[in-house]
């Protein structure tokens, strides 16, 4: 198969790049605070890995057939990694949060023991990325973004 003309290789990456791009304005509309940077960052609204796979799985089914042996292992695939999006990620994502205070806590702790008062080197200290997984609202989003998705670009390959 021509590279060029993979309807579900396409419709996946369209779905990707919507995602992440539409998190920009979703964010402004929700906290007025623009960031760019959420394009290229994990987590937030909607999943981009839910679009992705929801996508790839749409555009089978509509190329090969909701019968077909491939739809149903894409199907599979699709519900392992939307569940593992707002399951085992999100709570990765908590764990980071609780860790992240737990050294700040801890570190402020030893500074104010010694008397540190170099701020500026305390505030450079990386933490762990604490927005690593969705929301089920945020992966039932994803998984409709990319639906859609296979549905506005399945006419592109025909």
């Amino acid at each position: 198969m021509d590279l060029f003309s993979n309807f579900p290789l396409w419709a996946a990456l369209f779905g990707i790049v919507f995602a992440q791009v539409i998190k920009i304005p979703i964010e402004f509309i929700a906290t007025k605070e623009f960031k760019p940077g959420l394009a290229f960052s994990t987590g937030g609204m909607p999943s981009s890995h839910s679009a992705a796979v929801a996508a790839v799985t749409t555009s089978i089914g509509i190329e090969q057939g909701v019968s077909s042996g491939i739809f149903a292992v894409s199907a599979i695939f699709s519900i392992i990694i939307m569940f593992d999006a707002s399951g085992v990620r999100r709570h990765a994502g908590e764990q980071a949060v609780l860790l992240n205070m737990l050294v700040k806590d801890f570190h402020y702790f030893v500074e104010e023991a010694k008397e540190w008062a170099k701020k500026a080197e305390y505030e450079k200290r990386k933490e762990l990325k604490e927005l690593l997984g969705h929301e089920p609202i945020e992966v039932f989003f994803g998984g409709l973004t990319g639906v859609i998705i296979a549905f506005i670009t399945y006419p592109l390959f025909l």
